[in-house]
């Protein structure tokens, strides 16, 4: 299927039936490490697409058949542009309405941008504690002012 150390997968590969082993071949001794399995409904090879790598592991059918969908390079590299376009878009908007970020330039925001994750709370969780607010804001003004920062804990 996949041999480690191809150079420039082509293709992102999506399991529909069957099962797949992937393992790592240690360059000095040749010894295969097992890493994991593949089921239906997972994916494999976005290593090499995203990072244009040669193939990090090699993964081999060992099932009777194994019934794989291939997403190639163009198709997976418009479909992440265009997410990441769309989440831009979705957080700029956010960010305008936050008075510490309103004078910051596009390329800063940005760079928030695609630092930004979503984290989820149950009902009646806390979600921020008094000095996890004051380090957020110095983190901002930090960053702000172009100054590093070092958190000591």
């Amino acid at each position: 299927m996949i041999k480690q150390g191809e150079k420039y997968g082509q293709h992102l590969f999506v399991v529909d039936s069957g099962e797949l082993e992937c393992f790592k071949e240690n360059d000095k001794t040749k010894e295969q490490k097992f890493l994991r399995k593949y089921k239906p409904g997972e994916a494999f090879g976005e290593l090499a697409l995203l990072y244009n790598a040669p193939r990090a592991a090699s993964i081999k059918c060992v099932s009777e058949e194994c019934v794989l969908f291939a997403l190639d390079r163009e198709a997976f590299n418009h479909i992440v542009r265009e997410a990441t376009v769309k989440k831009r878009e979705k957080y700029e908007k956010l960010l305008e309405k936050i008075e510490l970020l309103k004078n910051i330039d596009s390329y800063e925001k940005m760079q928030i941008i695609d630092a930004l994750k979503p984290v989820s709370f149950k009902k009646g969780e806390n979600i921020i504690k008094q000095v996890k607010i004051f380090l957020l804001y110095f983190a901002l003004k930090s960053f702000r002012e172009k100054k590093e920062i070092h958190f000591i804990s």
